[in-house]
């Protein structure tokens, strides 16, 4: 009889696990219906390679396959195109002016730019994919130890780097459906964009202080982040979500905004404000 009970037991405490576990396609529907509930039952489970991994590739997948298509449209090229143009005309003017180069030198090289810029084609795009996959996995992987840092010391939170990599890695679905808009909306605008903030719309710069202030009014980012901060509230077993997201889209503004005065006292560092 021992053994029957101890049989009904385990059988009784794997139907439980059954219950409990929830399949990915769960947590994906839940992201975006009830991110605290489902990050809440997420934390109560082993963490998983996959529920990072798998929203992280296909952000990637969307994200080189909206630069294919935005940069072989013939239109978001040309804009694209014209806009480096202008910066490299700048560049090569204040040479002028300095007395570093001719004139004549700096019109010839412009004309040289402009033909490769034009004749590039895949030979520009196949170095830009490669970086587009390393990058976005080492970005990745360094903002999580960042996170899991803030998550664990400041705000005292009981978690792993595992978690934090969960917590940051499962709402990159908002962001992949983020970049799919971005084409849409860049095709029926005709030029390149990264973001759909006020800045976008209104065509303003990002290098001027007004359109990084603008830049920032991004409801998908927004929405990113606080999203963030009740993932990582939720795996760092905290009770207090509104905290762990003031944290995390403060910390996102903060970042943003020494990212942005780098790139403004030094120019080489122009791609931290893009």
């Amino acid at each position: 009889m021992s053994e029957l009970n101890d049989d009904n037991l385990k059988e009784e405490e794997l139907l439980d696990e059954e219950e409990d576990e929830i399949n990915h396609s769960d947590k994906m529907v839940g992201l975006f219906s009830e991110p605290a509930n489902t990050f809440g039952k997420i934390a109560q489970l082993p963490t998983k390679v996959i529920d990072w991994l798998v929203p992280l590739t296909i952000f990637i997948v969307v994200l080189i396959l909206s630069t294919v298509i935005m940069q072989t449209n013939p239109q978001i090229k040309y804009s694209m195109m014209e806009k480096q143009m202008q910066s490299i005309e700048g560049n090569f003017n204040e040479a002028v002016n300095s007395g570093r180069m001719t004139q004549e030198q700096a019109d010839t090289q412009i004309e040289e730019i402009r033909t490769r810029m034009e004749e590039g084609g895949m030979a520009m795009l196949i170095p830009q994919i490669i970086g587009i996959l390393i990058f976005t996995f080492i970005v990745f992987f360094v903002i999580s130890g960042v996170y899991f840092l803030i998550a664990k010391f400041v705000l005292k939170g009981d978690g792993t780097y595992s978690s934090a990599m969960v917590a940051y890695g499962l709402p990159f679905y908002i962001a992949s459906i983020q970049v799919i808009l971005q084409v849409i909306v860049a095709m029926l605008m005709g030029k390149m964009i990264t973001d759909l903030s006020l800045t976008t719309f209104l065509d303003l710069d990002k290098k001027e202080f007004v359109g990084f202030l603008l830049s920032k009014l991004d409801l998908f980012s927004i929405w990113f982040y606080v999203v963030v901060g009740i993932a990582f509230a939720k795996m760092f077993k905290s009770e207090n979500t509104k905290k762990y997201v003031i944290t995390f889209v403060v910390v996102w503004l903060g970042f943003s905004f020494l990212f942005y005065f780098l790139a403004s006292a030094f120019p080489f560092l122009g791609f931290l404000n893009q």
